[in-house]
């Protein structure tokens, strides 16, 4: 019976006609949509005073995400650099003193040059009237292989000490 029902005329017209009305109500809710969107456009403009408020915000997110980015690119470079001045000399102990008897001043000098590692250098500078030498010894970790004269293990003891500069 239901075999018969669909073949029959009936169920024909039936599906043509509800064909016909999905396409009526497809072409108005077309149109609604299109007068929807005519609208909001205008409601943009005169909200963005003349100008398109969809094009400011895709500016506007264009340049957020610009400085984002460049935020980050701004922290990698601090990591850097934090990581950097951590090398670089900052702690100074000095010491001055008279190396000969004969000399009038305190015109020698131990002066120890570390980093936040206790890595660096210890410079003693020997004043006669004849010359004046300095020597150099490496420091790691506060240590050194080197024999150390008095005046050097105090300026290195000062520099371990102090406060960065």
């Amino acid at each position: 019976m239901i075999n018969e029902f669909i073949k029959s005329e009936i169920f024909l017209y039936t599906i043509a006609i509800f064909n016909v009305l999905l396409l009526i109500l497809y072409i108005c809710s077309q149109l609604k949509l299109s007068k929807i969107n005519k609208n909001y456009k205008k409601f943009m403009k005169k909200i963005g005073n003349g100008n398109n408020i969809e094009e400011m915000l895709k500016t506007y997110i264009n340049k957020v995400e610009y400085v984002n980015n460049k935020n980050e690119e701004i922290i990698k470079y601090c990591n850097r650099l934090d990581n950097n001045i951590s090398l670089c000399i900052k702690k100074i102990g000095m010491v001055r003193y008279s190396a000969f008897k004969d000399t009038g001043s305190d015109l020698s000098f131990a002066l120890a040059l570390l980093n936040d590692n206790n890595d660096g250098v210890i410079l003693n500078g020997i004043y006669s009237r004849e010359m004046s030498n300095i020597y150099a010894k490496q420091v790691n970790e506060g240590k050194t292989n080197n024999k150390l004269s008095e005046e050097e293990r105090r300026a290195l003891e000062i520099a371990i000490n102090s406060k960065k500069i």
